[in-house]
């Protein structure tokens, strides 16, 4: 199947910088992809032939270095995780990760996630999606790079099997706002609580989240699930 330049017109909410990759990262990259990697393919993927089971499956969009995607995973055996990360060296840290903890329900994804939820995902799949701090984008001109935004959200929706959750989490209480708004305004979806919601015990609390906190500076939790 081959995607045409329209079907790939969106504007992309990160930009891949020229970040140095540690000789570590590297070697984790280069020894984990093969293991734990999934390519992208605009096609759907079947993720109980990947994992060799049937269990509940829980998207993560956005991994970061990988320590909180990691310790999810370790604390729910249970779930199968599919996590997508851009960034070369967060992704060879990922892979650490599961080698370390010898994880066997977690694999990753190094592309474009509007472009893998769109191709790879079917729709009615997922039992969850987690898309933790995700880039603010805070000056207004470039609010349209925000993930969340309705198009990509009703997609997201639409990947979830009834009762499925999508679950945002921001450090940032103007993009915690919209987040808020665009996902009330989804029809597939609704609140699980009024407002914001607290943070679910699934969600560790990250060493960057600590560090705002004992700062003063707030986290917002928004927890939607499909009707």
């Amino acid at each position: 199947m081959t995607v045409s330049p329209e079907q790939r017109d969106h504007i992309r909410s990160f930009v891949l910088r020229q970040g140095r990759v540690s000789s570590a990262q590297l070697r984790n990259y280069e020894e984990g992809m093969p293991r734990y990697g999934l390519p992208y393919a605009a096609a759907p993927i079947d993720l109980a032939s990947v994992f060799g089971r049937v269990a509940p499956q829980i998207l993560e969009i956005g991994c970061g270095m990988g320590e909180t995607t990691a310790l999810i995973a370790a604390n729910h055996p249970e779930n199968d995780y599919l996590g997508i990360e851009v960034h070369t060296p967060g992704v060879g840290s990922l892979l650490k990760e599961i080698a370390t903890r010898e994880l066997t329900n977690l694999r990753v994804i190094q592309h474009d996630a509007v472009e893998v939820v769109r191709d790879m995902i079917p729709p009615g799949s997922l039992a969850g999606i987690h898309i933790y701090f995700p880039d603010p984008w805070p000056k207004k001109r470039h609010h349209k790079r925000r993930l969340i935004q309705p198009p990509f959200v009703a997609l997201l929706a639409s990947r979830l099997a009834p009762g499925g959750y999508l679950h945002c989490a921001t450090d940032w209480e103007e993009y915690a706002q919209q987040m808020l708004e665009v996902l009330s305004a989804e029809p597939l979806l609704a609140n699980t609580t009024a407002g914001f919601a607290p943070r679910p015990a699934w969600r560790p609390q990250t060493k960057f989240e600590t560090r705002g906190l004992r700062l003063g500076h707030g986290v917002w939790d928004v927890l939607f699930q499909r009707k």
